[in-house]
């Protein structure tokens, strides 16, 4: 794949806007993807790349590293009928409370700064992330909110990604 370069000016800095995760709330055959994260003020993926330190016998320090795990917290992430993404994770985790559908999730990256603004940017689906919630409630006078925790795992497709009207569309690359 080439390098992708960034889709804003040059000396201008990247809106934290411009990157979504979002939730298949739909099917995985007709995805409909739901933004994650409505009302949190502050979240950010973090990348564990492992790996481990040595040195050889001739005295060379060797650096394995590994693929990363992806962690990215939401919270607070308040109660939203309104939002498709909240819903359906209040259904799995706190009515239904499924284990093995949390630990299946199908979640989209998008990178809204990367590739052709809106009609081609970089996406990467992965079909078998989990999501934790870390609990339910509130102060008093204040909303209601499910803290989450979200790994992204499974199988990592890379595409790119369209945005018309709110409306996320993803294209996986070609094999």
């Amino acid at each position: 794949m080439a390098e992708l370069t960034f889709n804003t000016p040059a000396g201008q800095t990247i809106d934290r806007e411009m990157y979504l995760m979002c939730l298949n709330t739909g099917t995985s055959e007709v995805p409909v993807w739901s933004p994650l994260g409505r009302r949190t003020p502050e979240s950010s993926a973090e990348y564990d790349w492992g790996g481990e330190t040595s040195r050889d016998i001739l005295g060379k320090v060797r650096t394995n590293v590994d693929k990363p795990v992806i962690n990215q917290a939401f919270d607070p992430l308040p109660l939203d009928s309104g939002d498709p993404a909240i819903v359906k994770l209040w259904n799995l985790a706190v009515k239904d409370q499924n284990a093995a559908a949390l630990g299946a999730m199908d979640i989209l990256i998008v990178h809204l700064y990367a590739g052709t603004a809106n009609t081609a940017v970089f996406a990467e689906r992965y079909t078998g992330s989990a999501i934790r919630n870390s609990g339910l409630g509130g102060a008093g006078n204040g909303n209601n909110s499910m803290p989450i925790q979200v790994t992204p795992g499974g199988d990592r497709i890379t595409g790119t990604a369209a945005v018309s009207n709110g409306v996320i569309t993803f294209t996986p690359d070609a094999a």
